[in-house]
Order: structure tokens, then C-alpha cells, then sequence
């Protein structure tokens, strides 16, 4: 495997698991430092029920979600400001919130990252979770979210 290639499945684990970090930072309210300490031990890069978790990018994943957590309000009301009228955030299933939570994050902070890249990433996260339809929900508000963050 290439180093850019290994580099991208690193990244694209640590979106994952991000999303998931994120995930259960709502449902249980976890310290953000308890939450990383748990994925870097026993998640990232783990088996887990004969699934084996791919060496994710450690800096990658505790920056995508500390800053998801730090930035949630401005997060948040990005989102929110792209939903159809009548929609809350708080309707949104927590995993889609999750996605679109850590998408936005990497939108608005990690210029580094190509738009196309982000979106593209998180379409493939929200495919673990979802069918196509909630896909392409991600793809269509992290582009509108794009075109305001990234002009």
C-alpha cells in the first residue's frame, strides 16, 4: 500500500471512529479525555467481535472530535440554517447528527482537507450507518455547508 493510500484508509478510520466517539459522547455524556482515552485503548486499530478496526490517524481523530465538541454550538447552527424549513437538528437521528457533526467540523477547521475529500468521506460513513437516501442527505448539506464555509 502506497503512503498516500495508507495515509487516506488511516484518515477515513479515524472519521469512523470519530463519528462513533461523537455518537456516544450524546448518548452518555462522556468526558471528551475519558471518550479519547477508551477509543485510544480499546477501539482504534482493535478487534472487536472477529471485526478487525483499521489503524485509524490518532492526531486526525482526537482533533475531529475535540474540536466537534469545542465548536458544537457554531457547528450546530450550521446545520441547522441548512435543513428544510420545519426541521430541527434534534430530529435528526444521533448518528446522522454525529456525521454531519464531525463533516462540518472538518469542513469549517481542516482547510487542509479538500472539500470534495470531506464530503466524499463522510457519504462513506454515513453508507456504515444508512441506506442511500440518508446519504445523499449528507453529501447535499455538507455541500451547502461547504459553499458557505469554504467560498
Amino acid at each position: 500500500m502506497s503512503r498516500t493510500s495508507a495515509r487516506s484508509t488511516a484518515r477515513a478510520a479515524a472519521r469512523l471512529a470519530a463519528t462513533q466517539a461523537l455518537y456516544q459522547h450524546e448518548m452518555e455524556g462522556a468526558a471528551v479525555a475519558a471518550l479519547l482515552h477508551e477509543f485510544h485503548q480499546h477501539r482504534l486499530g482493535a478487534t472487536i467481535e472477529d471485526a478487525e478496526y483499521a489503524e485509524a490517524e490518532v492526531d486526525f481523530f482526537d482533533d475531529l472530535v475535540k474540536g466537534t465538541v469545542a465548536r458544537q454550538s457554531e457547528i450546530d447552527s450550521a446545520i441547522s440554517g441548512k435543513l428544510a424549513k420545519g426541521w430541527v437538528l434534534e430530529r435528526l437521528d444521533r448518528s446522522m447528527r454525529a456525521i454531519l457533526r464531525a463533516g462540518t467540523y472538518e469542513l469549517l477547521a481542516r482547510m487542509d482537507v479538500p472539500v470534495a475529500t470531506v464530503i466524499t468521506e463522510y457519504v462513506d460513513v454515513a453508507h456504515a450507518f444508512f441506506d442511500k437516501r440518508e446519504a445523499g442527505f449528507v453529501n447535499g448539506l455538507l455541500d451547502a455547508i461547504a459553499k458557505d464555509v469554504r467560498s
